[in-house]
């Protein structure tokens, strides 16, 4: 059982104080000569009397004034020896004074001493001192924790980690996939190194260099690779650190951390989520955040004030943009916007290659062919997927990182765990039926994306999946690529209503049919694609909190939104009847794949399109060849 030093100061001092004043008690109060007299039996006054009449008593000392006396007297019971007795005197005895002259008896009066005078000032000192002693203690040792109270005068105080010569461990060779942000800070770091070849010609360095992007796209690694190469000193801090409860102590910390990178310049101040401090001002209903709004103002300020930042350099990163102060944006304070996207495949190869370092691959594992099957993940996804498929490996006992265990880290990390088989069941039966309807209705369509899986192993909610391979350059998507998406989702329903009727149709179809149904919306009121002709009829509104058009207010008629309906209704079942009628027309070929689905339980893309290409022709699909 660890013990607390709090609990040993709580308990030491008021033990050492009552024991003082217990010792204090039991000493303090008898004179130092009476102890060294004491005697060992005590005797009452009227027998003292009755000694001092016969003539018994031999000498005699008072103490404490008179209330008190050591008699030395003969004692006839133990053979005439003298004994000391104590014997305590009444107040008012002024006749024993003359009674021990008349008898002749030697007596002696010790006068009082001031001990416990003297006992008493020690303890009334020592008692505050030990009190001043311990609190002082608990205050000094609480002053080294988080939030304790001897932090109270560091509120206003910078939290930003400081480091002189950053050691990251990062550079810029350890981030990829990222090439044209990378450009952009190389700059940056070379303004820091070699100032001279930009003064030279009129440039002047750049206040500030605004990250933004997805989540997992590597803007703070590329701050961490800012850090290693620049070899200047290094602020880091987050948004949120500045943002206290108290009114001005985020305004506070702004002026210290600019304070110590002045003193420090040339450096680099690294701020991760400005979003949490640099949101607009006067958001929200019911006015805008004090502490918040003070913290901003003061930042802006000291980015490019009156008195300016010469030699401080600020990097941020963000994945909300749309949120942040306009006066925040703008040039002279965030000169830069480097946008950090997402990978294409050429980004995503060299992130695989830089985490494949030190993982060991099987011979058999192409980092292409995982690059190719992994369009939209950012570098932590693929970084992830690598792990991922390394701690299958060490699960099934493995020496290397096979094909197997990539493909099962990729369903993994897009599906969710895998679930137990069903077994063979009409409910097993229904749900490959509506998996081969999904991935038949994509195969047959010319402008929808190939299939490059079907499987009925359970992952996350989904009791089948089918993966489709989408185009790599698909920037832009046309009318015929919308509808042959649509067409593809409801392929699933449709082969549900076709096979086993309409009343035997399932909820299986309900994520499908939430998904077309945006697509569908958006063809009509954003994109232009209905007969309602070229316009668009919705816009994205900002949330609330942006301190924008809060206030909810339609943008066209009631017959305009009808209509908007009708156009919606009449392309999805424009979609459905084609998917009815290609399952219709290919009813072999569905069902000896879902025989062999429901036996192998996996069936890749290349096999499904032999099979299929045995009872029909199969449209060929534009495939991306990427320039590696």
């Amino acid at each position: 059982m660890k013990f607390s030093w709090k609990v040993l100061v709580l308990w030491t001092v008021p033990a050492l104080v009552i024991g003082f004043f217990f010792w204090q008690g039991a000493f303090a109060s008898v004179p130092a000569d009476m102890t060294k007299n004491a005697a060992n039996t005590r005797m009452t006054y009227g027998r003292f009397l009755e000694y001092l009449d016969a003539d018994r008593v031999s000498s005699v000392d008072l103490y404490e004034g008179g209330r008190t006396a050591i008699v030395e007297a003969v004692d006839q019971d133990i053979e005439n020896r003298i004994q000391r007795w104590r014997v305590d005197l009444p107040v008012n005895a002024p006749e024993l004074i003359s009674k021990l002259k008349e008898k002749g008896i030697s007596f002696d009066a010790h006068p009082m001493r001031n001990d416990g005078a003297i006992w008493g000032l020690l303890g009334n000192l020592i008692f505050p001192i030990l009190l001043i002693t311990g609190l002082f203690f608990l205050f000094r040792r609480s002053s080294n924790l988080p939030g304790g109270p001897g932090q109270a005068m560091n509120f206003g105080k910078s939290k930003a980690r400081f480091q002189m010569e950053a050691k990251t461990g990062v550079k810029f060779d350890d981030v990829a996939g990222i090439e044209e942000a990378k450009e952009e800070l190389q700059e940056v770091v070379t303004f820091l190194k070699q100032p001279e070849r930009f003064t030279a010609v009129g440039a002047r360095i750049p206040k500030g260099v605004l990250l933004v992007g997805p989540p997992g796209t590597g803007k703070t690694l590329l701050a961490k690779a800012i850090a290693g190469e620049a070899g200047v000193p290094f602020f880091s801090i987050s948004g949120s650190e500045f943002v206290e409860m108290f009114v001005g102590v985020g305004a506070s910390r702004v002026r210290d951390l600019f304070k110590k990178a002045k003193d420090n310049a040339p450096c680099i101040i690294f701020i991760d989520e400005i979003d949490a401090v640099g949101r607009q001002r006067g958001a929200g209903i019911g006015g805008g955040n004090d502490e918040r709004e003070q913290t901003l103002n003061q930042l802006l300020t000291e980015m490019d004030g009156f008195e300016g930042n010469t030699g401080i350099i600020i990097i941020a990163a963000t994945n909300r943009p749309d949120v942040l102060d306009s006066a925040l944006l703008r040039p002279g304070r965030f000169d830069r916007q480097v946008t950090v996207d997402a990978p294409d495949i050429k980004g995503r190869l060299e992130i695989l290659q830089v985490h494949a370092r030190n993982k060991k691959l099987d011979t058999s594992v192409s980092l292409d062919a995982i690059a190719r099957r992994t369009p939209g993940f950012t570098g932590a996804d693929l970084a992830n997927l690598l792990n991922e498929a390394a701690i299958l490996t060490a699960r099934r006992r493995k020496e290397a990182i096979t094909l197997r265990e990539i493909d099962d880290a990729v369903d993994r990390v897009v599906a969710g765990m895998e679930g137990t088989p069903l077994v063979d069941s009409k409910s097993k039966r229904l749900i490959a039926y509506h998996e081969v309807g999904h991935a038949l209705v994509g195969t047959l369509l010319k402008d929808h994306d190939p299939v490059q899986k079907v499987t009925l192993i359970p992952r996350g909610q989904a009791q089948g999946l089918t993966w489709f391979t989408p185009n790599e350059e698909q920037g832009l998507i046309s009318r015929s690529q919308l509808k042959a998406r649509i067409t593809g989702a409801l392929g699933g329903r449709a082969a549900e209503e076709v096979i086993f009727g309409p009343a035997e149709v399932t909820t299986g179809a309900g994520g499908d049919l939430q998904q077309l149904s945006g697509m569908a919306r958006q063809m009509v009121t954003r994109f232009g694609m209905s007969d309602l002709g070229p316009l668009s009829l919705e816009s994205q509104q900002g949330e609330v909190f942006l301190g924008r058009d809060w206030t909810t207010r339609s943008e066209y008629s009631e017959s305009i939104a009808a209509r908007i309906d009708a156009q919606v209704k009449a392309i999805v079942e424009e979609c459905y009847e084609t998917a009815k009628k290609i399952l219709r027309e290919n009813r072999s070929v569905t069902d000896r794949l879902v025989d062999l689905l429901i036996e192998k339980e996996t069936i890749d893309g290349t096999e499904f399109r032999q099979i299929v290409a045995e009872y029909t022709d199969v449209p060929e699909k534009p495939q991306y060849v990427p320039q590696l």
